[in-house]
C-alpha cells in the first residue's frame, strides 16, 4: 500500500527488506496503549516527530540514534532519535505535517539526505509529559545510505548507528530508574545508556515484532550509568 501526502511525502511498504515486515505490520496494528501509557491530552502539547530510522549496517539491520548536545532546554544529552517540534511550513500536524517534521529534522541534526528514505509507516502520538511533546514516530527504511554527521554541534553531540543485534542482546537490557521513582525499559549499547521515550518505543516495536529476547528486568541501573 502507498499513500502520498502534500509535498510528495509518501508511506509504502513495498520493496521494503523482509526482515523489517514485521515492524511494518506494528505500524498497521498497534494501539497507543500498547505503546504507551502517556497519551496525548485533548488539548495542549507541542506536536513534533521523530524519525524511527532502520537501516543496514556491517552486523545487519541496525538503528540510527543520536545524542543530544547537553546544554540543550530539553533531554539534555539524552541518546534519541532524529526529530523535533513541528514548523508552521511543515503541515498539519494531523496529516502529512510529522512525516515532512522528521525527515527535515533529521536532515538539520544528523546531514542525512531525506531523498534516501523510504517512509513506511507511522505510530499512534505519544506524549512527553516532561516537556509537553506530543511525538508521532514516523518509521522509515534507509533505503539509499548516506554520510551522517552531527551538524550544529549545539544541538546534537554525536550520531550513531545501533545494530538490532546489541538491541535485542539480553546482556544489554536493563530497568533505568529515574530519582522521582519512574523506571522504564533501557539499553547499554554504543556507549550510552538509552532511556526514556526513546528506549519505550524501541522496547515496543521489539516486543511486537516478535523481536524480543527475554531478559532480566529486576537488573537496574541508574541515570548517569556509564560504559
Amino acid at each position: 500500500m502507498t499513500s502520498t501526502f502534500g509535498g510528495g511525502v509518501a508511506v509504502s511498504a513495498q520493496g521494503l527488506p523482509e526482515w523489517l515486515l514485521p515492524v511494518a505490520r506494528v505500524a498497521e496494528t498497534v494501539e497507543p496503549r500498547q505503546l504507551s501509557r502517556f497519551l496525548p491530552p485533548e488539548r495542549g502539547g507541542r506536536p513534533s516527530a521523530v524519525l524511527v530510522l532502520f537501516g543496514e549496517g556491517p552486523r545487519g539491520p541496525e538503528l540510527l540514534l543520536m545524542e543530544r548536545a547537553g546544554s540543550l532546554r530539553s533531554h539534555a544529552g539524552q541518546p534519541s532519535f532524529p526529530g523535533g517540534a513541528l514548523d508552521p511550513e511543515d503541515g498539519d500536524p494531523e496529516g502529512e505535517g510529522p512525516l515532512r517534521a522528521a525527515l527535515r529534522e533529521a536532515e538539520e541534526e544528523t546531514g542525512l539526505d531525506p531523498s534516501g528514505v523510504q517512509v513506511f509507516g507511522v505510530l499512534p502520538r505519544l506524549y512527553i509529559p516532561v516537556s509537553r511533546f506530543v511525538v508521532t514516530p514516523v518509521l522509515g527504511w534507509w533505503r539509499v545510505p548516506s554520510p551522517v554527521t552531527p551538524v550544529d554541534p549545539a544541538e546534537t553531540a554525536r550520531v550513531f548507528t545501533v545494530p538490532v543485534a546489541d538491541l535485542t542482546d539480553p546482556a544489554n537490557r536493563a530497568t533505568a530508574f529515574h530519582p522521582s521513582g519512574h523506571q522504564g525499559p533501557a539499553f547499554l549499547v554504543a556507549d550510552a545508556l538509552v532511556w526514556g521515550f526513546t528506549a519505550g518505543v524501541i522496547d515496543r516495536l521489539l516486543y511486537f515484532a516478535g523481536w524480543e529476547r527475554p531478559w532480566d528486568r529486576a537488573r537496574r541501573v541508574p541515570l548517569d550509568w556509564h560504559a
